[in-house]
């Protein structure tokens, strides 16, 4: 009997761990693995990261940090990967908005793309921004 407790304890704490650990996907693994640099901010097909433009404080970097943390151009705050990896979700103090929810339309090692509506106060603005590794 104490050989079979001695076999089967290791057993069930290896699976306790295995199952208290998420595994990173593909999408969490690639867009954690860049410092991403803006490539294109538009809004309804027009740049926008200008000087006094919508989109100017979310030109520079991204970073996209393993604990939920990150840097999204002057903005600081969290994401995190919803709707199955398809939709990634920024949330921040200082954004317009609480927090933004946009679709992922590419997200390989050497580019990232993302679309979402931008509310503002004379209507809304469909955002396309795409970054490129650094």
């Amino acid at each position: 009997m104490k050989k079979l407790l001695v076999l089967i304890l290791p057993a069930i704490l290896m699976i306790l761990i295995s199952c208290g650990k998420e595994k990173e996907t593909d999408r969490f693994t690639l867009i954690t693995a860049h410092v991403w640099a803006s490539d294109s901010l538009l809004a309804d097909g027009i740049d926008a990261s200008g000087p006094g433009e919508p989109l100017e404080k979310f030109r520079g970097d991204a970073t996209f940090n393993k604990d939920g943390t990150g840097t999204f151009g002057q903005y600081i705050g969290t994401w995190m990967l919803v709707d199955n990896d398809a939709s990634l979700a920024i949330t921040s103090p200082d954004l317009p908005v609480p927090s933004i929810a946009t679709t992922i339309v590419e997200l390989t090692s050497t580019s990232l793309k993302v679309k979402f509506v931008w509310p503002q106060q004379t209507g809304s603005l469909n955002i396309r921004m795409t970054f490129k590794p650094k």
